[in-house]
């Protein structure tokens, strides 16, 4: 059968689930309930994955896929330090697995432990050199770490593999709007809206560019969508800042 990995991809604001996979099957006792695992991430249920993929495990303690998958169950329930725990313990049985460094590196990522978020982005690109999700998360890591010229490598690294996706375009605006570069980041973020009229935080992006350009009333216009498209809940930090803006520029001469 084919055994089933799940990936968990960070952008700045959210989680999303990917579906990935190896080769390899588990044995024949524990095939059940990594399927019934399987499922349970597919339908969002990391409560009942946790459960099936600790049952694998009693069956199957060496099998490092379930402690991957079992680890990613425990990312969407904030349990961080549970997840480095069970991809430490995949790295133990499959030292070259670049799901676990992946995996490992989103856990530290989202604690704060940037540092080793990009260590292990760097060991999983040695593993798997041609997938863009690695270099677009340490890329994000970068940002976080206000390591702007960093994070826009990696941001070119992740276009030349999955060229025009938005999420990268955007993050990678975000990342010239940091090195004070306003002309490529309008232009990434307007690309952005033409691949994706509904992202909304790209709204956002091209009023900063616009506003560092000096046109004050492009600029209100980008806000403003955003205010209209922007999440409030997800968004509620930047929508806050987007009223502070608004404000300001309509104050201003």
């Amino acid at each position: 059968m084919r055994k089933y990995l799940f990936r968990i991809t960070l952008t700045l604001a959210m989680l999303g689930l990917l579906l990935g996979y190896a080769l390899a099957a588990p044995e024949t006792d524990a095939k059940e309930p990594f399927e019934q695992g399987v499922a349970a991430l597919t339908e969002g249920n990391p409560t009942l994955a946790v459960e099936k993929f600790t049952a694998v495990i009693k069956i199957d303690p060496k099998l490092p896929e379930a402690y991957i998958n079992r680890g990613i169950a425990e990312m969407q329930l904030s349990l961080w330090g549970d997840a480095v725990g069970d991809f430490d313990q995949a790295l133990e049985l499959d030292p070259r697995s670049p799901q676990a460094f992946y995996n490992r590196a989103l856990a530290y990522s989202r604690n704060g432990e940037f540092a080793k978020a990009v260590a292990d982005y760097t060991q999983a690109a040695k593993f798997a050199p041609k997938d863009w999700q690695i270099y677009y998360n340490r890329g994000n890591t970068y940002l976080d770490m206000k390591k702007a010229p960093e994070a826009l490598k990696d941001y070119n690294r992740a276009l030349k593999l999955h060229p025009q996706a938005p999420e990268i375009l955007h993050n990678r605006s975000l990342a010239y709007l940091a090195l004070d570069k306003p002309e490529p980041a309008l232009a990434d973020a307007d690309k952005v809206i033409e691949l994706k009229a509904d992202y909304a935080r790209a709204y956002y992006s091209r009023g900063q560019a616009l506003e560092k350009l000096g046109h004050k009333y492009e600029a209100l216009a980008a806000y403003r969508q955003f205010l209209k498209t922007g999440d409030p809940d997800a968004d509620a930090s930047l929508l806050q800042k987007t009223l502070e803006r608004i404000k300001a520029l309509e104050a201003s001469k």
